[in-house]
């Protein structure tokens, strides 16, 4: 059966477009946010109904972003994520994105349950098979830095026309590898700066990185007019916790507050550990509603873990712009109060303005 023809591809826009991501790229700190931008900034220039980036570690591929704006429809952003995330792929494995991180390659293909059995690769049809979807055309394309190095792989899917699954225009083969190119040394550099922005305890980012996003935030709340919204955290009697049990006990308990608190925030969120027992969690593009369900979730889940040295709570204030300020001042100063007080009326608590 012949394939349908790729639509054509103006490549002085197609060039503008590579140049103001580069930028994009370039701009961006935090590695979470970075790689997310990455593989949607990729779709987009590429018109990929999905896709996936990887990340190398070691002798493995580490899923780092999974995107599917089919099965996001069908089954809701976070269950999707949720189903996609599989476990790590290993490099010696007949992969295509373990093909090409071990290559340098691209690969290209219009159909990949068409692939000829002698190539070095295949596609495992096993995800398809389980969501009822149906990866045709696929774009593989390495992470290499200008050195050589392979960061990751770039996954883009099902390339679509006016509604149709089309194969990707094989002028993006060299585009792509552009982006990518930018995009790992984006992540090189971003992983070295998450290094000086990482508390050594938590693993979480710190009180320097957390000034600096704040104001970056603000600064992209006040252009788009997106909402914003910051929560503090506060761990309920803490210094009982370090007087009963030494303070390797209260180590772990803010060990364990930190994972819980990325386990459950979501990828663009920024969670940083404050000062001593507090940690401040930026909520980029939420507004309060979603805020107080976000805080209130957190709230339950330290409350239901089971710490080493017992039960511990915490309590949570909430705050949110515009409608606690006209500045990042303000919302810190307003979420501030508000952990004030759900600490005066009882601990255990969330507590917004």
């Amino acid at each position: 059966m012949r394939q349908p023809e790729p639509p054509s591809l103006n490549l002085t826009q197609a060039f503008r477009e590579l140049v103001q991501i580069g930028i994009t790229l370039t701009s961006e700190r935090d590695l979470a946010t970075l790689l997310e931008r990455i593989l949607t900034e990729a779709r987009r220039f590429t018109r990929a109904e999905a896709g996936t980036l990887f990340l190398r570690e070691g002798e493995q591929l580490q899923f780092a972003v999974v995107q599917n704006d089919l099965l996001a429809r069908e089954l809701g952003e976070e269950e999707m994520r949720r189903r996609l995330q599989e476990q790590p792929l290993h490099l010696r494995e007949l992969s295509l994105a373990g093909h090409v991180a071990l290559t340098g390659d691209i690969l290209n293909l219009h159909d990949t349950y068409m692939i000829p059995p002698d190539r070095p690769y295949a596609f495992d049809s096993r995800v398809d098979s389980r969501l009822n979807y149906r990866t045709q055309s696929i774009l593989v394309v390495p992470l290499q830095d200008p050195t050589g190095n392979i960061l990751g792989v770039l996954e883009l899917i099902n390339a679509q026309d006016r509604g149709q699954t089309m194969p990707f225009d094989s002028q993006y083969e060299n585009l792509v590898r552009s982006l990518a190119s930018q995009a790992a040394v984006a992540i090189r550099n971003a992983r070295l700066e998450d290094l000086s922005f990482k508390d050594a305890l938590t693993d979480v980012y710190n009180r320097r990185y957390f000034t600096i996003r704040m104001e970056e935030e603000f600064k992209r709340h006040t252009r788009f007019h997106e909402p914003l919204s910051l929560a503090i955290l506060d761990v309920d009697h803490f210094k009982d916790v370090n007087d009963r049990f030494g303070h390797r006990a209260g180590d772990e308990a803010l060990r364990d507050i930190a994972r819980l608190l990325l386990k459950h925030s979501r990828s663009f969120s920024v969670v940083t550990r404050y000062g001593g027992d507090e940690f401040a969690i930026i909520l980029v593009n939420t507004a309060k509603t979603g805020a107080v369900t976000y805080a209130e979730r957190i709230r339950s889940v330290v409350e239901q873990h089971p710490f080493r040295h017992g039960a511990t709570t915490v309590s949570l204030g909430v705050a949110c712009l515009p409608e606690h300020g006209s500045s990042a001042e303000d919302l810190i100063v307003a979420a501030d109060r508000a952990l004030y007080d759900a600490k005066r009326l009882g601990r255990n608590r969330v507590s917004a303005p």
